[in-house]
């Protein structure tokens, strides 16, 4: 009878053990199909799940909210704001040095946008560009070293060190 009743006991803790796990699996946002576009369309989680991969698959917004921790996706560590600011950096490398010495530009902006520089500083944000090209974007520049120079400036002027929260 002793053998019975710890084989139950083990078998009702290991019931338990499972049933928790199981239940942390199940906090997630989305379904079985995973987060993106499909899980903001699709929010059963039962056969229509096949939608809903279907949606993430034909669209391509799997990856991108994966790395940008939007629909339903978390950005926990996947990609760290100032990878985002290089990568963009890079993308832009020839526009942006253009819009840099001239202080102005959608592409500046959104430079100081992914900066965290608040919209009312983003003139400001162009100006300081301007003023200090020379320093920023020079014969041996690369976009990581542009990336420095720009947070440095940034971080020196008084407006801008305060407006401009990602550096």
């Amino acid at each position: 009878m002793g053998k019975r009743f710890t084989s139950v006991l083990f078998l009702s803790a290991a019931f338990v053990a499972v049933t928790m796990t199981s239940t942390s699996v199940e906090a997630k946002k989305y379904g079985m199909a995973g987060c993106g576009l499909g899980s903001l369309a699709i929010t059963s989680n039962d056969i229509t799940q096949i939608f809903a991969a279907t949606l993430n698959g034909i669209y391509g917004n799997q990856t991108f909210g994966i790395t940008s921790g939007t629909s339903n996706c978390t950005a926990d560590g996947v990609v760290k704001q100032d990878k985002v600011q290089e990568l963009f950096i890079t993308m832009n490398y020839d526009s942006l040095g253009q819009e840099m010495a001239s202080g102005k530009g959608e592409k500046l902006e959104s430079l100081g946008n992914l900066l965290g520089c608040s919209s009312d500083s983003l003139s400001r944000f162009g100006q300081v560009t301007k003023e200090n090209y020379a320093k920023l974007i020079t014969e041996d520049s690369t976009p990581a070293s542009v990336l420095s120079a720009v947070k440095s400036e940034v971080k020196s002027d008084k407006i801008l060190a305060k407006s401009c929260s990602q550096i």
